[in-house]
């Protein structure tokens, strides 16, 4: 058996609310490992370069300048074909981006239709805001509370899709899991809330810096959590992990290197469309892919699907706080122009209550 990681993030662009960035891990077999139908295309040039601001001045990168993408090591979308679907199907369990599944208006019920029977498979009936937060350890520290959030929030799941259409779908995905040899094993998210995000902004520079720490960061509590501790060569110790790319960046070694700082990374080769490491012997080898689109990979769809539907329930808080406390009020999704015609609204009420911008404001 080997590990497939896949991660993701969702709101890494606003003013208002958390960011949110997700991992769903899965075990499949042996026999699925290198059946993706996509194949290495040959190097067509390449140049060795400093990696600049991203890796220490020590440290030599290749650059590849080609549209060369890694086959995967398991193509978990033709493992689970008879029961997954890539759009909204209406008979089959959608995993696919959050932006294909979900549209501002148009409710949360295809998120909710894939991952509630994914969790369901996973024996996890998570009822409420608090038990998907909890099951996920999304908030460890309790930040949300200095969030303005509503001290009885606690809003019951799912909110769009019928329990009983997602207990037909976990049924049926279970069935064909165990048929197919492949299995999700846990989620895992992360939510950083504008006080902790202007730290992190603080700490490490800029926005994307953080983003990054805050992804490979979990990244390591998943793998620890995989393998708690060293222990014999076996096949079940492959891994291999696809994150969907962090903006402009294509250099990740030393970003790797301070989070995995016991083992020795390697940049097989870095692009603008997929930069690719690996570290271990071959028989506990540790693939991590960071790519564009890196949602065809499916765990990694997931874990896009996670960290949205994640963000939609804490911008249900934040709504609930202030419209509570400024009458006829119009609910945020917290991007850019309309973030702004929000602040101006609760500005008064804000004051009144002693809310300091830091709290509920990200600076970038």
């Amino acid at each position: 058996m080997g590990i497939l990681i896949g991660m993701d993030e969702a709101g890494y662009g606003p003013h208002l609310g958390p960011l949110v960035v997700a991992a769903t891990a899965w075990e499949v077999a042996d026999e699925h490992w290198g059946t993706s139908p996509r194949r290495v295309r040959q190097q067509t040039k390449s140049r060795s370069a400093t990696a600049g601001s991203n890796t220490s001045v020590a440290t030599k990168q290749r650059v590849i300048k080609t549209k060369k993408v890694t086959a995967d090591a398991v193509d978990l979308y033709s493992v689970l074909r008879k029961v997954v679907a890539k759009t909204a199907h209406e008979r089959r369990v959608p995993i696919a981006d959050s932006k294909i599944l979900y549209q501002p208006g148009n409710g949360l019920r295809h998120l909710e239709r894939g991952l509630h029977a994914v969790l369901l498979s996973m024996q996890q009936t998570l009822p409420c805001w608090s038990s998907i937060v909890n099951y996920c350890g999304a908030d460890p520290e309790s930040h949300h509370r200095a969030a303005c959030w509503p001290t009885d929030f606690d809003c019951p799941l799912p909110i769009d899709a019928a329990a009983e259409e997602l207990g037909r779908l976990a049924d049926r995905f279970s069935e064909v899991c165990h048929t197919a040899g492949a299995r999700p094993l846990f989620i895992r998210a992360r939510l950083v809330y504008p006080a902790q995000f202007n730290d992190m902004i603080d700490h490490f520079g800029n926005k994307a810096a953080a983003l990054s720490h805050i992804t490979v960061g979990l990244l390591r509590e998943v793998i620890d959590r995989i393998r708690p501790e060293p222990r014999a060569p076996s096949p079940e110790s492959r891994t291999h992990v696809v994150c969907d790319k962090h903006g402009g960046r294509n250099f990740y070694t030393s970003l790797l290197q301070h989070h995995f700082s016991e083992h020795w990374i390697t940049p097989v080769f870095e692009s603008h469309l997929e930069s690719h490491y690996e570290w271990g012997e071959p028989e506990q080898s540790t693939r991590v892919v960071f790519r564009v689109n890196g949602e065809t990979f499916l765990p990694t769809a997931l874990a896009s699907m996670t960290a949205k539907y994640l963000r939609e329930l804490a911008m249900r808080a934040f709504n609930e706080f202030w419209r509570a406390h400024v009458a006829e009020l119009k609910p945020t999704a917290g991007y850019y122009r309309d973030a702004w015609r929000f602040k101006k609204e609760i500005a008064a009420k804000q004051q009144e209550l002693a809310i300091d911008d830091h709290f509920i404001w990200r600076n970038r």
